[in-house]
């Protein structure tokens, strides 16, 4: 398999299916401080074909049988960044009853298409690192033309447009963690699904918060649905190919 790897551990998903579009070096719109794949090699945003459908569609066609939770899109970039990322959506759900989920740094939100998309997903997990634009261009560091407003407007359209889809990741760190409150004010207001509160628990350039930090930042969401990467314990699980694995999660 190139393309499809895990199953994989998650703390969100359970036992976790990964299908990356991307594929080959880190390609993304942020380059985060806190990323487990290290710098981005390829910083764009204008949508291309990384890996073509029909390839996914041989994969998935020649798996064996899978014991999982989800069909995540993730892997060594920012999946809406692949303009197939709707057909091989669609062509997961012909060969699986398991959810589909799609792993995003919510960049290009604000493209129409990229939110007709993902609306044929079950759940978008979307991050949201900062209050403010200082801050984002602190901890996410976007690429030229992607700005915190238009993230902010991106996630908010497509809660509004397909409601239940939408599940808000905030990753805190050191940068960002005095911010907290206006995080949990922000997402209170565009009110997701669930809240997923984080903190870099595999290998990461920055420092990661304490069980009691988050726990005390998780009781500022209340009473969204909320709950931290320290809440939950992750599945026992078996990747069919380790070293496809361990490119995409550095530790499983």
């Amino acid at each position: 398999m190139k393309y499809i790897y895990g199953p994989v551990p998650s703390w969100r998903l359970g036992r976790s299916l990964g299908v990356d579009l991307v594929s080959g070096k880190k390609t993304c719109t942020f380059d985060c401080i806190y990323c487990q794949l290290g710098k981005t090699v390829r910083h764009i945003v204008k949508r291309e074909i990384f890996v073509p459908t029909s390839e996914i569609v041989k994969e998935l066609d020649s798996l064996p049988e899978q014991d999982i939770d989800y069909v995540t899109l993730s892997g060594t970039g920012e999946p809406t960044l692949a303009s197939n990322l709707g057909e091989v959506i669609i062509e997961i759900k012909k060969r699986f009853k398991k959810p589909v989920a799609v792993l995003t740094n919510s960049s290009l939100f604000h493209d129409p298409l990229v939110r007709k998309e993902l609306s044929l997903a079950d759940l978008v997990v979307a991050k949201l690192d900062a209050p403010n634009e200082e801050i984002f261009k602190i901890v996410n560091k976007p690429t030229n033309g992607i700005s915190f407003g238009i993230i902010l407007e991106g996630i908010r359209k497509l809660n509004k447009e397909y409601p239940g889809k939408l599940a808000l990741q905030m990753m805190f760190v050191p940068q960002n963690k005095d911010h907290a409150e206006q995080m949990a004010a922000l997402a209170k207001d565009i009110a997701p699904v669930e809240v997923q509160i984080n903190t870099p628990l595999r290998p990461s350039p920055v420092k990661s918060l304490s069980k009691e930090e988050l726990s005390k930042i998780e009781k500022l969401f209340k009473p969204l649905k909320v709950y931290s990467v320290y809440d939950v314990e992750r599945p026992e699980t078996k990747p069919m190919d380790m070293e496809e694995t361990l490119r995409r999660r550095p530790q499983i």
